[in-house]
């Protein structure tokens, strides 16, 4: 990349226009399509157009860095092993890019970002480690220690990386073009607006600041979770500075026994799901490389750039909704979804479709039963939400996601993504009739987090 991210918008959309039209030749027929039809999903990617297809998305927006690298870091959570053996390793390693990329900006120019917000770097830290130790889609993150002994993460800003995020919004219709062969509403202009709003705001570091100091002070003394809090004195547009968390990885979580596992994915699930309905807020952004293990026992969640407020009103129509299907009130959920402009009732799609494809997608909130979810299951549930184009649910092409819902849905999604690499078991419908329905809490884990609230209020 250089020691500066390209951000001119023709330069960035002439890539991602030869990489649709790429596409647009290799034709939709190839791409895959999966209601946990494993075999038939793994002869699709066993084509030869899809491999390439695939990898030409992640190698271009992954050199393209900025608002198209997060988009294309959404992949990474898919489940690989559905691809042909020869293939997969390839693509791991690829996807392993688009997540945790090694630095490739010179530490001089980055450097010249923090001292610009900062001042002199030996003014604002004791030490500074000039490696890099991640890789965002905006920036690079470096550990540092402040002057009174705190060990810090250092986020800084690739040089010019604004001009080439507000590139990839002008370009916004471009993206649609890879995705609306796929999900219709994706090109529809409010859903595209939201999208722009929000990964627009991740170039917002003061704010990114405020918010997971408001997010770590509700965490604070938490017996399961933490978040570090933000050193607000050392932030600016530019550089955001943060407690260090000393933890380990979601690769070594994945390697825990069971019962370990188990525990940390319904805490995932509480922290990413359970959040929009208890404090009409959340983090957009489910994503193993947010998730670490920290060294006290406690699971840690970095990263608050896609933080995002949810008005009440609109929560409550999740909430309702998935009652209904929970319910199996088909006409309810049905008029709801005409109420709220999500399907047209002149297309002919009926309520009982509605139904069977909530269950399909969001099932696993409304089930009472253990669920132990695995890649193959999240890849095929995440495919079927945004590409429904089984015989039994064509109509569902037409949906039309209202603009509000957008990225509450990616939580779900991605949430549920995160947990089959997890291969975690729960009866997560148990844990959701506490938003669901307002329950107690039935789990352990539940109950304690319960009692730690009730003291925090006493």
């Amino acid at each position: 990349m250089g020691d500066r991210v390209p951000k001119g918008r023709v330069a960035r959309g002439s890539k991602l226009g030869r990489l649709a039209a790429g596409q647009a030749v290799r034709g939709v027929g190839t791409r895959l399509s999966m209601i946990g039809r494993t075999e038939e999903a793994r002869q699709r990617l066993s084509e030869r157009s899809t491999l390439q297809a695939a990898q030409q998305l992640v190698t271009v927006l992954g050199g393209l860095k900025g608002a198209a690298m997060k988009l294309g870091q959404m992949l990474s959570v898919l489940d690989v092993d559905l691809l042909p053996e020869a293939h997969r390793e390839m693509f791991r390693v690829k996807l392993a890019e688009l997540r945790d990329q090694a630095p490739v900006v010179a530490f001089p120019a980055m450097r010249a970002v923090i001292e610009d917000d900062l001042g002199p770097l030996a003014r604002a830290f004791a030490d500074f480690d000039e490696t890099a130790i991640a890789a965002a889609s905006i920036g690079q993150v470096y550990r540092a220690r402040l002057h009174d002994g705190r060990a810090v993460a250092v986020k800084v800003k690739y040089p010019g990386v604004d001009d080439a995020v507000e590139a990839d919004m002008r370009n916004l219709a471009m993206f649609s073009k890879l995705w609306k062969s796929m999900l219709p509403s994706a090109a529809d202009v409010d859903v595209l607006d939201e999208i722009a709003r929000n990964i627009g705001s991740e170039l917002d570091y003061v704010r990114e600041a405020r918010t997971q100091h408001r997010v770590a002070a509700r965490y604070r003394g938490h017996p399961f979770v933490t978040v570090p809090d933000s050193i607000e004195s050392h932030c600016g547009p530019n550089v955001l500075v943060t407690e260090f968390l000393e933890g380990q990885p979601y690769q070594h979580i994945r390697g825990l026994p069971n019962e370990d596992r188990d525990q940390i994915g319904e805490l995932i699930y509480r922290f990413y799901i359970s959040s929009l309905f208890a404090d009409f807020e959340f983090c957009g952004d489910p994503h193993p490389g947010n998730i670490l293990l920290a060294d006290d026992g406690r699971l840690g969640f970095v990263d608050f750039g896609l933080y995002h407020s949810m008005d009440p009103v609109h929560v409550e129509v999740e909430r309702a909704c998935l009652q209904a299907a929970g319910e199996n009130r088909a006409d309810d959920l049905y008029d709801m979804w005409v109420d709220r402009g999500i399907i047209d009732p002149d297309l002919g799609v009926g309520a009982q479709e509605c139904l069977e494809y909530v269950w399909a997608a969001a099932g696993w909130h409304l089930i009472d039963e253990e669920i132990t979810i695995t890649p193959e299951l999240a890849t095929g549930a995440l495919i079927l939400a945004i590409d429904p184009r089984a015989a039994e649910f064509r109509g569902m092409r037409q949906q039309r996601l209202p603009a509000e819902h957008v990225f509450s849905r990616r939580a779900d999604l991605f949430t549920f993504a995160a947990l089959g690499q997890l291969e975690t078991t729960n009866n997560w419908h148990r844990i959701a009739r506490e938003w669901l329905y307002r329950e107690p809490p039935v789990t352990e884990v539940g109950q304690e987090i319960a009692r730690w609230r009730a003291d925090c209020r006493r």
